[in-house]
């Protein structure tokens, strides 16, 4: 999971920033902030890989199942048709058939339910992350536009004092 690596170096880097003088504000490289989401877009697509062959592999197991449950029941017909006149073993033959199919059905649904839940799980997990980083960027970013204004509005009350002494 390289992503949850990146993460926490971004968040670390969040944590080890240099503070703004008289403020609980932050600033950070904007390149490499830049940089690190960069690579959580790349490795993202990893993330999605992983989760297309969970399915893929789930798909895989039903269509063995099946196969097995198709073989099984395909032996099962060909011994009633041998011991037609013996109706309990019929009847047994059925029943495991029917046995065997909702187990197969029930494996098929835990296994897509499984598959769906780590999906989920992980899609939740990144975007969690993702806007919490998005989060404290637009906030560092908005506290050192204000700052800059009020040392900009100082600067221009400053020039516009000495203009009236200059008077």
């Amino acid at each position: 999971m390289e992503i949850f690596t990146i993460l926490e170096t971004l968040e670390e880097l969040l944590e080890t920033s240099r503070n703004l003088p008289f403020s609980s504000k932050s600033v950070v490289d904007k390149e490499e902030m830049l940089d690190l989401i960069k690579e959580i877009r790349i490795k993202l697509p990893d993330e999605l890989k992983q989760a297309k062959w969970v399915k893929e592999e789930r798909q895989r197991i039903l269509v063995e199942a099946q196969k097995e449950a198709d073989g099984i029941v395909k032996e099962a017909e060909n011994r009633i048709i041998a011991m037609v006149d013996e109706h309990e073993i019929t009847r047994k033959a059925y029943d495991q058939k029917t046995e065997i199919i909702e187990t197969a059905n029930e494996m098929s649904r835990e296994i897509s339910k499984g598959t769906k839940e780590y999906a989920d799980t992980l899609l939740l997990n990144t975007e969690e992350v993702l806007n919490n980083t998005l989060e404290k960027l637009e906030s560092n970013m908005s506290e050192a536009l204000h700052l800059m204004q009020l040392s900009l509005e100082d600067t221009i009350k400053t020039i516009q004092t000495s203009r009236k002494e200059l008077k």
